[in-house]
């Protein structure tokens, strides 16, 4: 039995980590992001301040075309996933010192609905 109770908090314990952005709700991201639209579009190739957030799930950093990154995120090389994106809109200057980009949330509910709307960008 106890060997039964362990196997079960355990898969319990990988759904949760697997789970753990996913509950980020779309919708509520859309309405979060329109603090985010002064600076970045979401349209294919609309670079404003920011660069264009669309289709930024899964791409790499500074890898739009045409925009001028700082050389902090040039250097900062990463994937843009739940993990790096929670840690870029939480504080973009303590991933990248030196960044373009002081806006943060700190709410990690807004980081996660605000995330769920960019999957939605492509």
């Amino acid at each position: 039995m106890q060997k039964y109770l362990f196997a079960a908090l355990l898969l319990a314990a990988t759904a949760f980590s697997y789970s753990a952005y996913a509950d980020g709700d779309a919708a509520a991201g859309k309405q979060v992001f329109t603090q985010c639209t002064l600076c970045h579009g979401t349209k294919k190739g609309e670079n404003k301040i920011g660069p264009s957030l669309w289709d930024v799930y899964g791409r790499k950093s500074a890898s739009v075309e045409g925009y001028s990154y700082s050389d902090a995120v040039k250097k900062l090389n990463v994937t843009w996933d739940e993990d790096t994106l929670m840690k870029w809109l939480d504080n973009p200057s303590a991933m990248a010192p030196g960044t373009k980009m002081v806006f943060r949330l700190p709410s990690e509910k807004q980081r996660k609905d605000v995330i769920a709307y960019l999957k939605t960008l492509h």
